[in-house]
């Protein structure tokens, strides 16, 4: 053979091993991937062959996502009950754009595929039975969802609501507005799929985020439960002298300066006092005071910073930011600067100091269930990190301070039979703080004396109060009203 071939042979078989190894890579190391990623059609073309499973609250079986038998081509259609309301928590099974939220965390299971449904695909096979998807039981509390939804949209507001069982971790509601419809999908109509899609898509409001775990924000005043925790577990307590001074000086500056509300004089000169009225100059020396260590410390414990939480769908994770400098920390103590917190994050910070200073780990589903309705597996509750954020004596001090800033809050709902203990927050943020509508926050847990609900709200960019929002006058009276439904109320 002349050289000239030889270097053919030569290429050739180099592609021809090439071409081999991409096919091994493909359809070995990279089956699982494009096998399980939302958007294979193919893959929702076969399981549309058989019935999915349901997905249905933890009350009395709600039916949030079913399914409806069909004349075309595909055999089954997802349907879902009050679509808008549980985007958050369900997502969306389209043809076209694959899935999302539970549809997508729990997939392999809902179309029948896991493993642990192996040997009912083996008996379905041997009597010619329809092979059918398992189910998923979630936390949700219909009534809780639906009246932190109806709040949320009567207002108008853009923003979350989240509640959660403070001793179990169960999420009672995940509320994200605005939100979208999965039915339209879901629709078997590829037209009726893209403009639905593009509508969504190109809604500048986002409608499809989920802002309960997959947008933070920066969380103003609330952040100051974090901050009295890590004061009280570093020695202070209820009485422990803080400045009422109207503004301090941001440390390394001449004239920033950073103030109480209104540029009020705090009332009071005890931490009990600062929190009750929420005095931002006590808590910037405070923050400074306990240093970064601690800080970032105590916010671990509350789940500040874990990156790899699920409930099963992946948060994003909050954070502190830089605080390497007193400046940093004075504003960091407030809950401003890089401090961001997703609105789960958020009402976790209530329900550890509810649940004697533990913080539970957040989950939506209780229970995945076979087609015949036998258990499959369980969720128990566990606990979210390996610390407590503070100890039981001194969660019981910071209750009594978030009762006191409680019968401080303004807005609508209140109610002395609730028994609440919260905490307000009004975040500035865009490039022009002082110019920009602030986000208004409230968290709380109630009763207080035995915590049964813990909630987050966040009203965006002030609700529909603008410039003159608070989290009392905006945020508050959700939170209330969600409360009121968990605890029973109407």
């Amino acid at each position: 053979m002349n050289t000239p071939l030889r270097k053919v042979g030569v290429a050739m078989l180099a592609m021809v091993t090439l071409l081999l190894a991409n096919a091994t890579y493909v359809q070995v190391v990279k089956a699982d991937d494009y096998r399980t990623d939302g958007r294979n059609s193919r893959v929702l073309y076969d399981e549309y062959s058989r019935e999915r499973g349901k997905i249905v609250s933890d009350d009395a079986g709600q039916v949030l996502a079913g399914v409806e038998a069909t004349d075309d081509t595909l055999k089954y259609r997802r349907t879902y009950a009050n679509g808008p309301m549980y985007a958050p928590v369900t997502g969306y099974y389209s043809v076209n754009y694959g899935s999302a939220g539970l549809e997508r965390a729990h997939d392999e299971f809902l179309n029948g595929s896991d493993p642990r449904l192996f040997v009912r695909r083996l008996s379905d096979m041997i009597t010619g039975t329809d092979t059918r998807g398992g189910n998923v039981r979630v936390t949700i509390d219909p009534a809780v969802q639906k009246a932190a939804y109806q709040a949320m949209v009567d207002r108008g507001y853009t923003g979350s609501v989240v509640a959660l069982d403070p001793k179990t971790g169960d999420i009672l509601a995940m509320v994200s507005t605005p939100s979208y419809d999965p039915n339209e999908l879901a629709s078997h109509s590829s037209d009726e799929q893209q403009e639905a899609w593009k509508r969504y898509t190109d809604d500048e409001a986002n409608p499809m985020l989920n802002r309960a775990i997959k947008e933070t924000y920066p969380p103003g005043s609330t952040f100051k439960l974090v901050t009295t925790a890590a004061a009280l577990e570093d020695g202070a307590s209820a009485d422990t002298k803080v400045t009422p001074d109207s503004e301090v000086t941001l440390p390394g500056t001449s004239d920033v300066t950073l103030e109480n509300f209104n540029g009020n004089t705090c009332p009071g000169n005890t931490l009990a006092d600062a929190l009750a009225h929420s005095c931002n100059t006590a808590f910037a020396e405070l923050a400074a005071q306990l240093g970064e260590e601690k800080l970032r410390e105590t916010a671990a414990n509350f789940g500040i910073g874990m990156d790899d939480l699920t409930v099963p769908m992946s948060v994003v994770p909050s954070q502190l930011g830089d605080l390497e400098s007193d400046a940093a920390l004075y504003q960091s103590g407030i809950g401003q600067r890089d401090v961001r917190l997703t609105p789960l994050q958020d009402a976790l910070l209530s329900a550890t100091i509810a649940n004697d200073g533990v913080a539970m780990k957040p989950r939506l589903v209780s229970e995945l269930i076979a087609p015949d309705l036998s258990d499959v597996e369980s969720f128990t509750p566990e606990e979210l990190t390996g610390e407590p954020a503070l100890s039981a004596a001194n969660a019981d001090v910071l209750r009594d301070m978030m009762i006191a800033s409680e019968r401080n809050t303004g807005g609508g709902g209140k109610d002395p039979a609730l028994k609440i203990a919260s905490k307000t927050g009004t975040a500035e943020h865009g490039t022009d703080p002082k110019a920009t509508p602030p986000h208004a926050w409230y968290t709380a847990f109630a009763p207080h004396d035995d915590p049964q609900v813990a909630v987050a709200v966040i009203a965006e960019s002030g609700g529909n109060r603008g410039l003159a929002a608070t989290g009392g006058s905006v945020a508050a009276e959700i939170g209330r009203t969600t409360v009121s439904a968990a605890l029973g109320g109407g």
